[in-house]
Formats: structure tokens, sequence, C-alpha cells
């Protein structure tokens, strides 16, 4: 048997209703959602259950929110006694990772996400900063014509290493749009701008980081009992101190994220569970390595199959 990593998704997963049909049946799932809305102060759960949507994609409700459904979701699933060899988290994921490995408590996370969300919303005024994916272009083609672009005064850079193919560039929004048309001429088969709310994971971040740093600098940060891959560097950390600096960097770095699966298939995983809302994660691993058994556990139904498969020993 192989090793087992736990990964948990990050913006771009969240769905209003989600974890709603396991917080109704079960308690342990239920109680985090409480334990959410005590933290914060506000009624997250509603939002995060019923909507709507425009509340829910705010990025100071959307991190909160995706952080509490993986957790939730991932205190049922313990139930099964399926144990992690890693954990990873795409982005505000990471946040869920830590949770998972006790490095952080979920009453600290909760908050500190609510408030990285503010933080990276104010960082860049609205309209001034775009994302972009852009598909079928190799990573040091994309590398340079960021830093081509960006020698200009448009900052750009390389925000989300997804996968084979996929990565997003992030930085103001002039640098985005002469990146992308440059990645075109390059042979990029597809760019696809972003609905976000900010150029996340670019040096226009840094403003954020600063904010972030006296918050976290508040909470207890202990060192992790499972293995983090971060995604800053994608290899494994489980010193406190190291795990807190990394998450200050986060916000302006890029989510090395095939980096982060090429590592743990490395260290000999061949089981990734994601945790949380939708399959994003278990899509990028599949085009990373198709020879992996992947399971998304977001509700009852599928953590029920996962479970089974796992412990009946099937792939």
């Amino acid at each position: 048997m192989g090793k087992i990593a736990f990964l948990f998704p990050g913006q771009g997963s969240q769905t209003v209703g989600m974890g709603k049909e396991l917080a109704d049946t079960n308690e342990v799932v239920a109680e985090i959602f409480k334990r959410a809305d005590k933290r914060l102060e506000m009624n997250l759960s509603k939002i995060v259950f019923e909507g709507p949507e425009e509340e829910l994609i705010l990025t100071t409700n959307t991190q909160p929110a995706l952080l509490t459904t993986s957790v939730a979701i991932l205190e049922a699933f313990k139930e099964a006694k399926i144990e992690a060899d890693f954990v990873a988290g795409h982005s505000l994921g990471e946040y869920s990772a830590l949770v998972a490995a006790k490095a952080i408590s979920f009453e600290d996370a909760v908050f500190a996400v609510r408030m990285r969300g503010a933080f990276m919303e104010e960082a860049v005024p609205a309209g001034l900063g775009a994302m972009a994916a852009i598909l079928g272009i190799d990573r040091d083609v994309l590398k340079e014509i960021t830093e081509e672009v960006s020698l200009t005064g448009n900052p750009v850079e390389l925000a989300n290493l997804n996968c084979p193919g996929q990565i997003v560039i992030s930085g103001s929004k002039e640098g985005v749009d002469k990146a992308s048309l440059m990645a075109k001429e390059k042979g990029a088969r597809r760019i696809i701008p972003l609905q976000v709310s900010g150029p996340f994971h670019s040096s226009l971040m840094k403003p954020a980081a600063t904010k972030l740093a006296e918050v976290l600098n508040k909470v207890d940060i202990n060192n992790a009992q499972i293995p983090v891959i971060v995604n800053v560097s994608a290899t494994a950390v489980t010193n406190g101190e190291v795990i807190k600096e990394m998450l200050i960097q986060q916000v302006f770095s890029p989510v090395l994220w095939e980096d982060t699966i090429n590592y743990l298939l490395q260290q000999g995983v061949d089981t990734f569970i994601e945790i949380g809302s939708g399959n994003v994660l278990s899509g990028l691993v599949k085009k990373i390595e198709r020879k992996v058994n992947v399971y998304a556990v977001n509700d009852s139904v599928t953590m029920a199959k996962t479970i089974e498969s796992i412990k009946g020993g099937v792939s």
C-alpha cells in the first residue's frame, strides 16, 4: 500500500449549498459550521448553505466558507480512521491543510482567512489588477513573457502553476492583457480571463501580506503533526515558525501546485483524497499523473464510496 495525501481546495471551488447535506445529517459537521459562525460573529453558515451567490463569492466570505466546509467534511471523514501521510492545500486550502495537521486551531484559521480575504481585496483598487489562465504553453516560455512585460512597467507574474499546460498569470490589468496577447502569439491554446477581485499571488499583494503578518503574529502556529507541502516551495514543512513565514509569502508568491503533486509522487503517495467542495484538485492530479488513485470527498455519497474503496483495498 502506498502513501495517502489529503488535498484541500482553494478559491474557485465554492458553491452555494456546499457541506449542507452532511451538516443536516452529521452533528460533527454541523458543529464546525456553528464554531465558524461564533468565531466570526456572523451567520457564515447561512451564506454557505443558502447564498445568495453574490455574497458567497466575496473574497472575505469565500475564504472562511471554503475552509469551514473542508474542515467540517474532514471531521466527518476522520471517523473512518483513514490517516494521511501528507497534507497540502491550493492557496487558501493550505490553511485547511494546516488545521488537518494540527498546526493551527480551526478558530484561529477561520479568523485568519477572513482577514486574509479582506486584505487581499483591499490591496489593489478594483479594476486595476487581473488574472488569466493560459492554456497550452510551456512554463519557461510564459515566464520569459511575463518578465519581458513587467520590464515595461506593467507587472505580471506566474501565479498558479496548476498542471502541465495550465498556468494562471496575475498582475496589473495592462500587464495581464499584454502577456496574454504575447502568449497567444507564442502558441498558447486558450486564454481565459478569471473573474477575481484582485491580482492574487502577485507582488501587488505585498501590502496584504504585511497586514496578514500582523494577524498571524497573534496566532499560535504549532509544529505540524503531519508534513504539510507548502505552496511557496512545494516541499514538506513541519516547523511552526517556517509555516508562518510561508503563509505570509504565499499571498504574493506563485502556487507551485504541479511541483507539489510531483513532490508527493516522489514520496510514494499513490492515493490522493480531495476534501471539501468540488473536484478541481482531483482533476489537476489526474492531469499530472494518471496512474494514481484519486478521490473527491464532498458529500455523504462520495465519502462512503471513498471509504469503501480504500478500506476494501479496491482502487
